[in-house]
């Protein structure tokens, strides 16, 4: 293996592939790293079980696996077993995903989220779900985001933390398990 194995910029994938989730075009399962491409200009890349999502240097998102629940942000419930861009924008500074859903922030600090909205995770006011990123409120105050399995977290930029979805055993640290639907305007 050469040194540099991991510092090439590539993006290299491997493990079950039982929805296309490697990005390698095909639904084989791998036990050893393959290079998704020759493209070296990943800037981040983030998944959760069935599903991945990557931003590029050029601040596009792209995403690739399962999409049930239009969880992939393209306006469908097609698998796929490529990378495939999310719209024409090039402004998202980051993307994290839970249980077939995904939260992302766009460098406006707007906050968007698409997929399965089970238990309001969303955080759209309601359990509908989203085959396209939908914008979650007007507020332009978001800097990092987290989801789980039925719910999601978020911090602004004034430090405090905010969490939606599920609130089982006290999930999103309410001091209470009542779910929270929430919707910001």
């Amino acid at each position: 293996m050469h040194k540099d194995f991991w510092n090439q910029g590539g993006l290299y994938s491997w493990g079950k592939n039982h929805y296309g989730q490697l990005g390698l075009g095909d639904v084989q399962h791998r036990s050893s790293p393959v290079q998704l491409g020759s493209l070296t200009n990943w800037k981040s890349v983030g998944g959760h079980g069935f599903n991945l999502y990557g931003i590029k240097t050029d601040l596009s998102l792209w995403s690739w696996g399962n999409n049930t629940y239009g969880q992939l942000g393209l306006g469908d419930v097609q698998h796929r077993s490529s990378p495939v861009q999310v719209g024409s924008l090039t402004n998202w500074k980051s993307v994290n995903c839970g249980g077939y859903h995904i939260c992302a922030i766009k460098v406006d600090g707007t906050l968007w989220s698409c997929g399965s909205n089970s238990n309001g995770k969303l955080g759209l006011g309601d359990i509908d779900p989203r085959s396209s990123p939908t914008q979650v409120g007007s507020l332009t105050d978001w800097k990092t985001i987290s989801c789980g399995r039925n719910y999601s977290a978020a911090i602004k930029t004034d430090g405090t933390l905010w969490g939606w979805g599920i609130n089982t055993y006290g999930t999103l640290g309410l001091e209470d398990i009542i779910p929270v639907l929430l919707q910001f305007k």
